[in-house]
């Protein structure tokens, strides 16, 4: 009895600081960092949450844009600051990419950040130009099979919209040859006039070409199809089984943040998501509003850095 007298005071000791942490925060005003330049989707998105966290919490929540690097100068920054609930992190899922094409980052999203939620899933769109004999994915890839390192696709660099279909190369097996762009809006003229035979990138982002009649659409990358595009097939129901690539919004925290912190901003955020004014912006611009435990969070980032890994060795993608 008396050793467990011991333990139970020992246990205690070492949790109620976080406790009384947990029910003081915030005690300062929350500094979210976004590790990518003023105006963006993920800076628009961390003020519309931080506007409403600041009412959650009772303290002013305050947005700092710290981009280069693909993002990684700002998570690092988040990563080294102080484990009090005072500096957040909004990503997406670039963390997990850029842990599957690199090791020689200057933080681990695995053990230097506390993932705390998402709140949005979004797709993207495969489309094609209308002068390109095909109308369907299975149509796609026999005529790719056909013509080995003779078709080529564009994406504005390393990320979602490029796995999209490296993840479909390795599934399919074709070979299909990569030219990158800076940005979109080359890389979707190339492919209107036939110079690129394939694109994808956010459903938002093609969907106005694809209503215009300049591209066709062949397939959005979801789980599910698009509210916004109900006619289109997933990639699985247009024949690849088990493909599915998502891209998510998040929050994070640094790591060795007490539980209870992480457990109110959890609280806080997903009280935020299910605001409807908030989930109609987010399902307006193609996205899905979501929020999991994060438990379920750091799981999902586990799984998609075995995804992009698997598709990185496979596809030989390098970063220098």
């Amino acid at each position: 009895m008396k050793r467990l007298a011991l333990l139970l005071a020992c246990l205690t000791a070492a949790w109620l600081p976080a406790l009384t942490a947990a029910q003081a925060y915030p005690t300062l005003p929350i500094k979210i960092v976004v590790p990518y330049p003023p105006g963006g989707a993920g800076d628009l998105h961390a003020r519309m949450i931080g506007e409403k966290l600041a009412e959650e919490l009772g303290q002013p929540v305050l947005v700092e844009n710290r981009s280069g690097a693909s993002g990684n100068i700002g998570s690092e920054h988040v990563a080294k600051a102080a484990p009090d609930g005072h500096t957040l992190l909004m990503n997406t899922t670039n963390l997990a990419i850029g842990r599957a094409v690199s090791t020689k980052l200057p933080f681990d999203v695995l053990s230097d950040l506390a993932p705390i939620t998402p709140t949005l899933t979004s797709q993207n769109l495969l489309v094609v130009p209308n002068s390109l004999p095909v109308s369907s994915v299975a149509e796609l890839i026999a005529y790719a099979k056909e013509r080995p390192g003779k078709m080529s696709y564009g994406s504005s660099g390393i990320g979602t919209p490029m796995l999209t279909i490296e993840l479909l190369k390795v599934m399919a097996g074709v070979d299909i040859v990569h030219v990158p762009y800076r940005g979109d809006a080359p890389a979707i003229t190339d492919l209107i006039g036939g110079q690129i035979q394939m694109y994808a990138t956010n459903v938002l982002a093609l969907q106005s070409y694809y209503r215009g009649g300049k591209v066709k659409a062949l397939a959005v990358t979801g789980k599910q199809r698009a509210a916004s595009l109900p006619e289109i097939p997933t990639m699985e129901e247009a024949g690849v089984p088990g493909y599915e690539i998502e891209s998510w919004f998040g929050f994070f925290a640094p790591a060795k943040t007490p539980r209870p912190i992480i457990d109110r901003l959890n609280q806080a955020i997903a009280r935020i998501v299910a605001m409807p004014d908030i989930r109609q912006k987010m399902i307006e611009t193609g996205s899905q509003p979501v929020t999991m435990s994060p438990e379920a969070f750091s799981e999902r980032i586990r799984a998609d850095i075995e995804k992009f890994s698997r598709v990185v060795q496979s596809s030989g993608i390098k970063v220098e």
